[in-house]
This record gives C-alpha cells, sequence and structure tokens, in this order.
C-alpha cells in the first residue's frame, strides 16, 4: 500500500453513525483499512441527499452504517495494483458501478444490475456511502470505473455535486425534451433545481412549481420562464395557456407530496411523457384515471440512480462550471453539526437549500 508521508491517516476518525430509532451520532471509530486495487479517501465535502434521509428517518435499513454518498476529497493511500491513481489525487468517488456483463446492463438499465445494487464505498459497518466520516475506502470495482479526478481550481463543495447531476442528467436524457417543447419541473429544491439548469439547456420552454418563493426567484433565474407556487395558480390552465390549450409535452416529478402525479397528469397533453424522480418509497402510492394514462396515451415512468455512461458528462457539467450547482448551497457544516444539517434537509425554510457536510471540519 502506497501511503501520502504528508498525510498520513490516523487509526481512529470521527463519523456520523445511524444508530437505528432515526438517530445518528458522531464517534470515533476505526479508520478503514484497504485492500488490493483500493484506494482510501480522506473526505472534504459530502452533501446531504434526501436518498439518505429516507433511510434514516424511516428506518429503512438495520443499523449500524455511515451513510453519505456525494463525496469529494483527496486519496490519502492505494492498494497495491492501482495505477490511475496516487495519493494526493483530488477524486469523487460514484458508490455504485455496474457490472457492464449482465442482463441489465445489456439493456443499459443499470440501477437494475445486481453488482450496482451493491455498495463500493464504506467508512465502516455494513458499506452505506461512508461519506458522513472523515475517511472511506472505495473498493476495488468502484476505482476501476467508478472514480474521476476534480480538476485544480474546482472547489471540492462544487466537485460533490457530480453523483447527483448524473442522476438527473440520466432522467433528462432518458425524457427527453425538445426546443419545440413546453417542459414542467414540480418541485425546486436542490434536485429540481439541478433539473432546471439541464432542461434549459435543451432548449425547451419550462414551467416550474415550488412552495417557496426564494427557490421560484432561483428557478427563474437558471432558465424557467416562469415559476409558481403550486397552491396559488391552476397549473393546468398555465401550461394550457402557452400550448394552445394542449398542456404540456413533458413532466419532471421532483418532489414527493400528495397530489402531485396527478397534478403532473392534469397539466399535461394527451401523449406527455412524465417522469416520476421523487417517488423512492415502496410506501408511497399515488392515484390516477387509468383513462387518463390508456386513453390519453400518457408515458408515466420513472429514472433512478446514476448512469455510469453519463459519467464523464456530469462530472464535465460540474467541474466547468456550466451548470451554477455551487449557487446552490446554503449551509457548509463541520460534521459535528451534521443532525442539525439533516433536520434542515428535512424541514427546510426559505434560507437553506444544498446542505454540505465537511468532515474535517469537527466544529465551528
Amino acid at each position: 500500500m502506497q501511503v501520502a508521508s504528508s498525510i498520513q491517516p490516523p487509526i481512529t476518525m470521527r463519523a456520523a453513525v445511524y444508530k437505528g430509532d432515526s438517530i445518528v451520532a458522531v464517534e470515533s471509530v476505526p479508520t478503514p483499512g484497504i485492500g488490493r486495487g483500493e484506494l482510501l479517501v480522506r473526505v472534504e465535502s459530502c452533501g446531504i441527499c434526501h436518498t439518505d434521509l429516507k433511510k434514516v428517518e424511516h428506518n429503512l435499513l438495520p443499523p449500524p452504517r455511515i451513510y453519505g454518498h456525494e463525496t469529494a476529497g483527496v486519496v490519502v493511500a492505494v492498494g497495491e495494483g492501482v495505477t490511475k491513481f496516487a495519493p494526493g489525487d483530488r477524486v469523487i468517488a460514484f458508490h455504485h458501478i455496474p457490472c457492464g456483463e449482465c442482463f441489465y446492463c445489456r439493456k443499459n438499465l443499470y440501477a437494475q444490475c445486481p453488482v450496482y445494487k451493491k455498495v463500493g464505498i464504506t467508512a465502516g459497518y455494513e458499506p452505506a456511502g461512508g461519506g458522513f466520516a472523515q475517511y472511506i475506502r472505495v473498493m476495488d470495482w468502484i476505482v476501476r470505473r467508478g472514480v474521476e479526478k476534480i480538476p485544480d481550481g474546482v472547489s471540492f463543495d462544487r466537485a460533490c455535486f457530480v453523483e447527483p447531476v448524473n442522476t438527473c442528467l440520466k432522467a433528462v436524457e432518458i425524457a427527453a425534451p425538445k426546443r419545440d417543447e413546453l417542459a414542467l419541473v414540480l418541485g425546486q429544491g436542490p434536485i429540481g433545481l439541478i433539473f432546471t439548469m439541464l432542461v434549459a439547456r435543451t432548449g425547451a420552454r419550462m414551467l416550474t412549481t415550488d412552495g417557496m418563493a426564494t427557490r421560484r426567484e432561483l428557478s427563474v433565474r437558471f432558465g424557467a420562464a416562469a415559476s409558481f407556487d403550486p397552491q396559488a395558480v391552476d397549473l393546468a390552465r398555465e401550461a394550457a395557456a402557452l400550448t394552445d390549450g394542449r398542456g404540456a409535452d413533458v413532466v419532471f416529478v421532483c418532489a414527493s407530496a400528495p397530489g402531485i402525479v396527478e397534478q403532473a397528469v392534469r397539466a399535461s397533453r394527451p401523449g406527455s411523457r412524465i417522469l416520476l424522480f421523487a417517488q423512492t418509497s415502496h410506501k408511497e402510492r399515488i392515484e390516477v384515471s387509468g383513462a387518463d394514462i390508456c386513453v390519453g396515451e400518457r408515458t408515466l415512468f420513472g429514472a433512478y440512480s446514476a448512469d455510469v455512461d453519463l459519467q464523464a458528462e456530469s462530472a464535465r457539467l460540474v467541474f466547468s462550471g456550466d451548470l451554477p450547482v455551487e449557487d446552490l448551497v446554503s449551509h457548509r457544516l463541520p460534521l459535528d453539526e451534521i443532525r442539525s444539517g439533516m433536520d434542515k434537509a428535512l424541514h427546510p425554510d426559505s434560507k437553506s437549500l444544498k446542505i454540505i457536510v465537511q468532515p474535517q471540519r469537527t466544529t465551528k
């Protein structure tokens, strides 16, 4: 194992450990060791994602685990056989990478690949991403295909957006809005605003919705023609007014709220595409008219997680600054304040948006 002499890893580190019963506690744990083909990365920034929040708040997986998967940091050690990376490299790492050979991979449905479903990054315990810790172990199959170097001049806070941008880019590529179409993006949280940035690049005209005025203002800045409070306007009427009465051509559902899918159907035209992005809970139920889908010839479909084929492009969009993702960051918190950050993400106010944990900061 090759280790950078200037950044020797400690024997123990600080980590935010999920303990069960929706409890996360920052405590001392062993710094993970690495084996052949693996990397040890010092975590500098990790975004708080609602996928991890759901796992904590609803106790979806057994404890103990260390979550966090929107991770950027510095390689401090490389295992035997690693030639693409060296200590000192600044990197981001995807926690899921497919095998590339199975039935689902041959159909480009990478998130359904059995290997993809394995988590390939850990800070200890059952692998769960590990980004809410000071160091992570990146396993060999992730090292081979799931790590990107961060260019000089790009902050770790910006770099940690590569994974969420990839998931959104995948969905936009699937739904394929066109220049002569009207797109709706429902929900303008951090993910919804990334969708707004990406849809704007397609040339499609776009309307968005969110209950917070500050987020609606950002939405227009990032490319929406208009952004509405969904409780204050008739979205179907607004979409019809821009399409000779037809309705939206494509709808991205980027929030999970009662009635939001039904709203998407009402605001869309016959033959439209409706993409569900935030409906990740098996407990969530939606109810729509069968005739609106069948007789209306609408396509209702989903997109989930990242696409390895879009990895380089998502990194380029973030690293180049083509997407102003760092403008989404509202809070940068030390590891000791992660519970506060999770609470802000679960119960956002007008001043909170994307929250980033910086694990090397343990105090203010």
